[in-house]
């Protein structure tokens, strides 16, 4: 039998791991275990009970929360009976959270805590289709009555009594799921205007989840750490697609701010984040080095130089010289290894970055105190990966070549164009941006970039992003902010410049290190935005920018620059939950700051 849908691939996990560890949860300060059969059962009773109230096949369900084992055990049982889950942040405000209710007719809502719950009281009365909302996380909500909403237990319970009357329903249903059916629908971050649904059917996640992981040599034995948000494809499918093609171990954060620590606790094998993440932790590593003693400075300094000369070898794809090695193996027990433990990585084999640029220096960094990095592309509309670098075959500035039955071609005016199994079906009730998407078979991405002399792809830039200066000259605004947020002072930066005479940017300030920076120079301030209107600062951010504007041409220099007077937060729209600023927004939130670079 093809295992080519979720409920097929997941009971094909279970028949093959039974009682052994499928993830683990931290409670009142233990971890606890869940085995592949006791996951089952609950993914059994969440289907069951759905169909007891009703749901019938190919209906969308809503779940919004942060990382557990609820999450992906509901996102399971939906799919297991044909239904269609349907992820949300749980940074969105209410109004974002109805948007996608109501855009994916969602039959159900599942939400984890009172706070999310509390968003649906907003627009209750605004979506009729919605039959009930189920919440897992009852603190708060003990003596809470109302006839919209029952609670995870009582679910688990009503599926249970069901299974009881029909042993054979759950296999029945998950029996009856098409590899083309819809399996998810994951909506877009509406950078450019309202989020679209997109379509991923059987077929898209599973081949995505045994070619992508495959490339990355991912076994059972691995552990990961779940803590990036799940209703992304990044997430999904690591914590969801490939957990149950691959069989790995799944560790679940305590809560979004926990993640240091509990990286430390897990050690996964495996490590993927966001840009955002690596920059931070390489950010915190800066902070800590600098409050160190002459002595540490200097063998940390040495044993970095030692790392990034090996690194280059291997780049450049040499044979280490033996010496260099040598050389590298003490840095390594002297530095690396005690450091990789502080942060969580002793373990780590393979780091990934994905779903945002991040800069190739970063990379280094990481390679050199000797984690495997690899830097993977993709999109929501093509399952998650297109190319991804080979593990211990480093080739950073590129994203490597595509996936293995993944085609790869460049339009005329540079567009990046994919074809794939794991090409969604298209945007949720919106065919006219479907047939703008895909055209003869193609995936138009909206980035651009060209194929190397190897057929490794690199990436210029978003399409749309592209800056043509008053000059008619073109420039990649996302080089140029890679080379900024190199600085540890600098958390983000947006360059402007189309149709202007010179290129300017916005600054964000990395919050932890200027803080650090103010204090050891006893500069005053007490919020925030004191830092960002301080003369010291603002000398500091200018010898940043001089550092970067040297090893870039004239016509890319940034001219002038402007300190953002406010951290961008996910839950006021400004950045997404992936931790990419919205440039739209940004432009026009702030356009007076802007304009006053011009004049």
């Amino acid at each position: 039998m093809d295992l080519n849908t979720t409920p097929l691939m997941f009971k094909s996990a279970v028949n093959q791991h039974g009682a052994q560890v499928a993830m683990r949860i931290k409670e009142y300060g233990l971890w606890h275990d869940i085995s592949w059969n006791d996951y089952f059962e609950r993914v059994e009773c969440v289907g069951a009970a759905l169909i007891s109230l009703g749901m019938q096949k190919d209906e969308c369900i809503s779940i919004i929360g942060d990382n557990c084992h609820e999450w992906v055990t509901i996102d399971l049982g939906i799919q297991c009976v044909g239904g269609i889950a349907v992820g949300i942040y749980a940074t969105n405000a209410a109004p974002q959270v109805q948007y996608v209710v109501e855009n994916s007719d969602s039959s159900f809502l599942f939400v984890e805590n009172e706070e999310q719950l509390d968003k649906w009281f907003t627009f209750r009365d605004e979506v009729p289709k919605l039959k009930k909302v189920v919440v897992w996380d009852l603190e708060g909500l003990r003596s809470f009555e109302d006839e919209m909403v029952m609670t995870y237990t009582d679910l688990l319970e009503l599926g249970k009594k069901e299974l009881e009357k029909n042993p054979s329903l759950i296999q029945k249903r998950l029996t009856e799921v098409e590899p083309d059916d819809t399996a998810v629908l994951i909506y877009t971050s509406g950078t450019t205007g309202p989020p679209k649904g997109a379509m991923l059917s059987h077929r898209n996640v599973i081949w995505m989840a045994n070619a992508f992981l495959h490339v990355l040599d991912i076994s059972k034995k691995d552990e990961i750490l779940s803590f990036l948000p799940l209703c992304h494809i990044f997430e999904r499918m690591f914590s969801v697609f490939g957990h149950i093609t691959i069989g790995y171990i799944l560790n679940f954060v305590e809560k979004p701010d926990t993640v240091m620590e509990n990286m430390v606790e897990v050690s996964p094998t495996i490590g993927y984040a966001v840009p955002r993440i690596w920059e931070k932790y390489y950010s915190n590593i800066y902070v800590k080095m600098s409050d160190a003693d002459w002595v540490k400075k200097v063998i940390y300094n040495l044993a970095t130089k030692i790392g990034s000369i090996r690194t280059e070898f291997k780049l450049e794809t040499k044979k280490v010289p033996l010496h260099w090695e040598l050389m590298y193996q003490l840095a390594y027990f002297a530095v690396f290894r005690k450091l990789k433990k502080r942060l969580g990585f002793d373990r780590m084999r393979v780091g990934i970055s994905g779903a945002a640029p991040i800069s190739p220096d970063v990379l280094k960094f990481f390679q050199s105190i000797g984690i495997d990095m690899v830097e993977g592309y993709g999109q929501t509309e093509g399952s998650g990966a297109t190319c991804v670098t080979r593990v211990g075959k480093p080739k950073f500035g590129t994203v490597g070549p595509p996936v293995p039955g993944t085609e790869i071609k460049i339009a005329e005016d540079g567009e990046i164009l994919m074809k794939s199994p794991s090409v969604f079906k298209g945007y949720f009730k919106n065919p006219e941006a479907t047939q703008n998407t895909i055209v003869d078979g193609w995936l138009y991405t909206g980035d651009v970039g060209e194929l190397d002399e190897d057929g490794d792809l690199i990436i210029t830039d978003r399409k749309k992003d592209i800056v043509v200066t008053a000059g008619g000259k073109n420039l990649t605004p996302q080089y140029i902010e890679n080379k900024l947020k190199m600085s540890p002072y600098i958390n983000d930066a947006i360059v402007i410049g189309d149709k202007r005479k010179y290129v300017t940017c916005l600054i964000m300030l990395d919050e932890d290190t200027v803080m650090k920076y103010a204090q050891d120079n006893k500069i005053q301030f007490s919020t925030y935005k004191d830092l960002t209107q301080s003369p010291e600062i603002g000398k500091l951010i200018n010898s940043e920018i001089d550092t970067v504007n040297r090893t870039l041409s004239q016509v890319e220099q940034p001219k002038k620059f402007t300190i953002l007077p406010k951290k961008l937060y996910v839950e006021d729209g400004e950045v997404t939950p992936t931790m990419k600023v919205k440039r739209s927004f940004v432009n026009e939130a702030f356009g007076d700051l802007i304009e006053a670079m011009y004049q």
